[in-house]
């Protein structure tokens, strides 16, 4: 029984990776002409559908559908939910939440027939379970995407998190030296490839365009949701409302995001005990005991001790 579930899981995960994969694909008709030109091959309707990958053939069409027919029956609150969440994850710009509420309306109809499928090969198992395996095949596929969602969330928040007192200590050199905030924005986008750069370039795009610089921030760190970057926001808003030396501020603020990096590697170091005591317990005193105690066993079973 459990490896039918498990088998469910797997299966609904990798079509739920496969769906979400699809919907990121970002290659165009024109990359595509451009490629097939450059081969010096006859370019023909039938060679440029064939020419795609199967996510953009079928998936993409799949999951466009199935997300019309989810937007018809989702309450507007949980698209907006399904938004704030495809925004933390850092997703919004290539999957809307119709499309996502399709993907897992195509997951779990994947893991229902999927379960449907095993339980009609154990013939020997009763009825009742069997209906459980289709019911856990349903519900196992509509909550994948909802937790490979939530793990995108929370990698990307830790890779803010990470990154923060860095390109703060950036940041403030540059504001320092001479530069505008804005143009430091920019020079701390250009010098890593993380999400946090990501967020500070497309912020800096937002006020190029004409947005209000605490608008941008503001729209920043909640796309972010991350406490330190909303405590940072916060802090330069009010320093540019109030008129108080950016370069100070920053340097302030880099100090405490170091000092607050510092605790929180300090807090891990104290849960390291307590967390190793489980694979202490089960997995290295039982091979200690029996490499130690095994040796004696086996002399006193030879010596008749045991009267075997």
């Amino acid at each position: 029984m459990l490896g039918i579930v498990a088998l469910v899981v797997l299966v609904g995960g990798a079509v739920a990776f496969l769906m979400l994969r699809g919907v990121g694909s970002t290659q165009s008709l024109d990359e595509r002409l451009e490629e097939m030109a450059a081969m010096g091959e006859p370019i023909s309707l039938e060679k440029l559908e064939l020419s795609q990958p199967f996510t953009e053939r079928v998936v993409k069409p799949m999951v466009k559908a199935l997300g019309q027919l989810a937007q018809r029956m989702t309450p507007k609150h949980s698209m907006e939910q399904a938004e704030q969440k495809l925004r933390l994850a850092g997703v919004l710009h290539k999957m809307k939440p119709a499309q996502f509420f399709g993907i897992r309306m195509g997951t779990s109809a994947a893991g229902a027939v999927l379960g449907f499928v095993l339980a009609s090969l154990a013939s020997d198992v009763p009825a009742f379970q069997r209906l459980l395996i289709i019911i856990g095949g349903f519900v196992f596929g509509f909550i994948i995407p909802q937790l490979m969602l939530t793990s995108r969330i929370r990698k990307r928040q830790e890779d803010v998190l990470k990154s923060l007192p860095d390109a703060l200590d950036l940041l403030t050199i540059c504001v320092e030296a001479g530069l505008g905030f804005d143009a430091s924005m920019s020079k701390v986008a250009e010098k890593w490839e993380n999400e946090l750069s990501l967020a500070f370039a497309r912020t800096v795009q937002e006020m190029q365009v004409g947005k209000l610089r605490r608008e941008a921030l503001r729209d920043m760190a909640n796309s972010l949701d991350v406490a330190d970057v909303t405590s940072f926001v916060a802090a330069i808003v009010q320093a540019d409302q109030l008129g108080v030396s950016m370069a100070k501020v920053m340097r302030i603020q880099s100090e405490q995001m170091r000092i607050k990096r510092r605790q929180r590697a300090e807090e891990k170091a104290r849960q390291a005990p307590v967390k190793i005591m489980i694979p202490l317990v089960f997995f290295i005193f039982p091979t200690i005991l029996i490499v130690l105690l095994g040796p004696a066993a086996l002399q006193m079973k030879d010596s008749g001790i045991f009267g075997i």
